[in-house]
């Protein structure tokens, strides 16, 4: 690649120290340009262990005044401001310093040396890319993969594509375009950033990279997966009931952004059936009194008022971009796959996703045109 844009790697650290070694160590082997890096720690105060400041100093900030690694900014913040709050930190100290790329970067992962140059290269070729992930693989099993992409389902959830299949058993070509890109380890150009917004911190955490895939498709970009790309991610499966909250009501707001109020009513009959599904799954969970917040929280004028804004923003990109519910859904899958064994469900796998496939097949392809 004769020209390398200037990439800024945002690092969002939330008690980094058990990740950190992997992270440097990555960053030490990086083959593209040091010069055309700037690798942004954005700390978010942890509430049990706090801010990780301390320890950057000492190991990692030395590492970067040796040239060892590639510069270094430190953004140290005074609470936790979510994972679009963080990232948004790093994004505008990106665009204030002239940054063309931003790559956004797991606490809990690291790259691969050759990350970069594929992303780079696959976005300055084609600009109606607005964002590419990298391809997700487990860690320490990095035989077995994470995400090709993420996956939109019908009714709003997200789950990881392809999660735990083997490497050697998937065949997909270099570039592929995906539902949408995990927030994980994606690249986004500046300029697109500048133009459409920072990312939704009123999501604080979950579907935030949800929405802001949808949000360019809407402006008629696309997403996709950078096979050569690799990130390596120490996934782990745990949900608090706090983080079933946020997944929960920012589910209901994306498609209340996102699609027709035709679109919703026809959605009802099948929401209907799943709140049945997910207050057994609550009560059995213990966050049953979780699941009530979420619908207190939607009972409040000043919620609907804040979403309502949101959606007039999307509507508008959408119809001047002339993009339709039938064009979004084309992203959509029928079954939800949730990635761990403890979410499967005998009555999801042998009636749920039955079901849900036919009602994706009658209502949402056969109904939906407009």
């Amino acid at each position: 690649m004769e020209h390398y844009p200037r990439i800024a790697i945002v690092y969002l650290s939330f008690h980094c120290e058990p990740y950190m070694d992997d992270v440097v160590s990555a960053l030490k082997k990086l083959t593209y340009p040091r010069d055309k890096v700037e690798f942004i720690i954005v700390d978010n105060p942890h509430p049990t262990h706090g801010p990780s400041v301390r320890y950057i100093e000492d190991h990692v900030l030395p590492l970067s005044e040796q040239g060892i690694i590639p510069h270094v900014t430190l953004l140290a913040q005074k609470e936790n401001l979510g994972f679009s709050g963080g990232n948004n930190e790093g994004i505008k100290w990106a665009i204030d310093q002239g940054f063309d790329y931003v790559y956004f970067h797991n606490n809990d992962g690291f790259v691969a040396a050759n990350a970069l140059e594929p992303l780079a290269k696959v976005m300055e070729e084609d600009k109606t890319i607005g964002v590419s992930q990298s391809l997700m693989l487990l860690h320490p099993e990095t035989d077995l993969v994470n995400s090709t992409g993420n996956s939109f389902h019908f009714m709003g959830f997200g789950y990881c594509d392809e999660y735990r299949t083997k490497m050697k058993d998937l065949d997909f070509p270099p570039v592929k375009d995906i539902s949408y890109a995990s927030g994980a380890a994606l690249m986004m150009r500046t300029s697109l950033l500048q133009e459409y917004g920072l990312w939704d911190e009123d999501f604080f955490l979950y579907h935030e990279d949800f929405e802001y895939s949808f949000r360019l498709r809407c402006a008629g970009y696309r997403t996709v997966l950078v096979r050569d790309s690799v990130f390596y991610h120490k996934y782990q499966f745990s949900r608090s009931i706090t983080k079933f909250y946020y997944m929960e009501r920012n589910r209901y707001g994306v498609m209340l952004m996102f699609f027709k109020w035709r679109t919703l009513l026809l959605l009802i009959p099948m929401e209907l059936a799943l709140e049945v599904g997910l207050a057994i799954f609550a009560l059995k969970g213990g966050w049953f009194k979780k699941r009530l917040d979420i619908y207190a929280y939607w009972l409040k004028p000043s919620s609907w008022k804040l979403w309502l804004k949101k959606r007039s923003f999307i509507q508008a990109i959408r119809k001047k971009n002339k993009v339709t519910d039938r064009m979004l859904m084309k992203a959509a899958k029928a079954d939800i796959l949730f990635q761990d064994p403890s979410m499967k469900n005998p009555l999801l796998i042998y009636v749920g996703n039955p079901v849900m496939r036919l009602y994706y097949r009658v209502v949402v392809r056969g109904l939906i045109w407009w």
